[in-house]
């Protein structure tokens, strides 16, 4: 922070030199003063734009270099490499066009300064130029556009069919994570459920639903693809796991999705890092509220095995609350009772019925 105030301070310092500086030739201008006092502060703009040039791109080429490893985590993930490639690329391509342009754009502000005996070049128009420059960037955007829509439609596509599927739900503050059961079906859920106890709005008149479970943390196998269902229960939250380089948006009332395969489990990262007290991070990084800072959640990346053994131990939500289950049980008990029955025949209530009937 102090850093920041000392920059925010040498900034607003040149701004006002600057401002004073222009002043001053303004009004020599008006003042009717000779054309030699312009003539000197050309020359020092002309050379300030090259002190600019060279101290600014040396500051920048520091910062770039010394937060670089902050700016990129490891990779733990299979499509975090292409992501990567595809994202330096880009970089690459762009910085060398903003390098060249603005090079140009201050040399030339020094070498074309103003002189007394010299007069400016019009140039009104060019078509081979304005061709060259309108079609080469439209070439090369257009394939950067094709390579991140090509990525994008992978990453967003149909997971493979053996992908380990889990629900990740936003709320303000914080995030709900729903697994399957041992059926790996995710059962129905309602809004209009959603209670204290109830945070997922879980049907339990689902059979789907009755084995799924609740997790304080995620747990994802190593090497398996993993499909994240995503959805949010108030406002815009968005999902994002730096290292897997996932980042998707949980938009109220329209569920999205993103699946990935991890590379790298926890403690090979803790190993790789130095850091023994690494953990993968779920963050939300759009802008949800005052809470927003504290939308967290541990990452657990399990050798198979591990994750097979840690799936086992788990407790069904309807397990553990069987006060809810038995609401539903109640509820689907009383509907049974309610129902017309014509003379003679059985009182029968499909399961159906009784879903639509809830």
């Amino acid at each position: 922070m102090t850093t920041l105030s000392i920059i925010l301070v040498l900034a607003l310092l040149l701004v006002v030199f600057g401002l004073l500086f222009r002043l001053q030739i303004l009004t020599s201008i008006f003042s009717g003063s000779s054309n030699r006092e312009v003539g000197v502060s050309n020359r020092v703009n002309a050379i300030l734009c090259l002190v600019f040039l060279v101290v600014g791109g040396a500051w920048f080429a520091w910062s770039f270099v010394e937060n670089f490893d902050k700016m990129n985590p490891p990779i733990a993930s299979v499509h975090g490499l292409a992501t990567d490639k595809m994202f330096w690329g880009s970089m690459s391509i762009l910085g060398v066009a903003f390098v060249l342009t603005q090079v140009l754009l201050f040399w030339y502000s020094y070498k074309y300064q103003h002189k007394d005996n010299r007069r400016a070049f019009f140039f009104p128009h060019n078509n081979k130029i304005e061709i060259i420059w309108t079609l080469i960037p439209a070439i090369v955007m257009a394939a950067l556009v094709f390579a991140g829509w090509k990525e994008w439609s992978r990453i967003t596509g149909p997971a493979p069919k053996d992908a380990v599927v889990l629900e990740i739900m936003g709320k303000q503050f914080n995030w709900l994570v729903r697994y399957p059961g041992r059926d790996q079906k995710l059962g129905m859920v309602n809004y209009r459920l959603i209670d204290a106890t109830n945070e997922f709005g879980f049907d339990l008149s689902d059979q789907n639903g009755i084995d799924d479970f609740t997790a304080g943390e995620i747990h994802i196998p190593k090497g398996h693809p993993v499909l994240l269902r995503i959805r949010s229960r108030d406002v815009l939250h968005a999902v994002y796991m730096p290292h897997f380089r996932v980042q998707m948006y949980a938009v109220p009332g329209m569920p999205t999705k993103f699946w990935f395969t991890p590379t790298k489990t926890t403690d090979e990262m803790r190993a790789q890092t130095g850091n023994p007290a690494f953990n993968y991070e779920l963050a939300c990084n759009q802008i949800c509220g005052r809470g927003h800072f504290a939308m967290k959640m541990n990452i657990i990346v399990d050798e198979p095995d591990d994750y097979v053994a840690w799936f086992a131990k788990q407790e069904s939500f309807s397990s553990q609350n069987p006060e809810v289950l038995a609401s539903f049980k109640q509820k689907s008990n009383k509907l049974v009772e309610k129902a017309p029955v014509a003379p003679g025949a059985a009182a029968v209530v499909t399961p159906t019925a009784a879903k639509a009937s809830l």
